[in-house]
């Protein structure tokens, strides 16, 4: 096998979970999809929820990881910061396209793991988008805006294409695996930025921003 057992494991996994649902998915259709046996899965992850917790952790560790990424360009300006957090976030998402699309659908439900999500991962992703704002809003680089409002407005944009994406490709006839889907979104999402959120700046202050 080209992937050793654990990455086989999680990529049938995701690629089951997302076709046939979590609930529909059994250890047995996992085993056959990833071509090894079914004790592999318990050896590395114990059980189905095993997995699941496996699949949650590693999306938002490395989700947070490209968000941290983008945060350390607050000094320089918080709309650089914020741009470049909206453009890593998306290609993250892009190139991880099942795993988002499975973790992100698994979010809209209420279950003991989507609370846990909630209490620690969601939290730090907000911290960091609220402290962004609020120092915008301090150096008038954006203009006075309800914070959480906003950050509800970004979240919709990072995560719509990937909840509803035959209907991105009804509308855009693009898919968001394709490469030019994140690098087009991410400047729509940057000329939204632009627009709601920067202060309008003199003509000879302007300068470009780019992610």
């Amino acid at each position: 096998m080209r992937k050793n057992s654990k990455e086989a494991i999680v990529e049938a996994a995701v690629f089951l979970f997302n076709t046939k649902g979590f609930s529909g998915t059994s250890i047995r259709d996992i085993a056959a999809r990833a071509e090894i046996n079914p004790a592999n899965i318990a050896y590395y992850f114990q059980n189905k929820n095993g997995l699941l917790e496996y699949c949650f952790t590693a999306f938002f560790e490395d989700y947070l990881k490209e968000l941290e990424a983008g945060y350390q360009l607050l000094d320089e300006s918080a709309e650089s910061c914020l741009k470049l957090i909206v453009d890593n976030l998306l290609k993250y998402q892009c190139r991880n396209l099942q795993l988002t699309r499975f973790v992100l659908r698994e979010m809209t439900l209420d279950s003991q793991m989507v609370r846990e999500v909630m209490s620690t991962y969601y939290v730090k992703e907000r911290y960091y988008l609220k402290k962004v704002l609020e120092k915008g809003m301090r150096t008038k680089e954006f203009k006075n805006h309800t914070v959480l409002y906003i950050i509800l407005q970004l979240k919709g944009f990072l995560t719509t294409p990937f909840l509803n994406m035959y209907y991105v490709n009804e509308v855009l006839h693009i898919l968001p695996h394709e490469k030019y889907f994140a690098e087009k979104y991410s400047r729509e999402i940057c000329k939204w930025i632009e627009s709601a959120l920067c202060e309008a700046k003199p003509l000879a202050e302007r300068r470009v921003i780019s992610v």
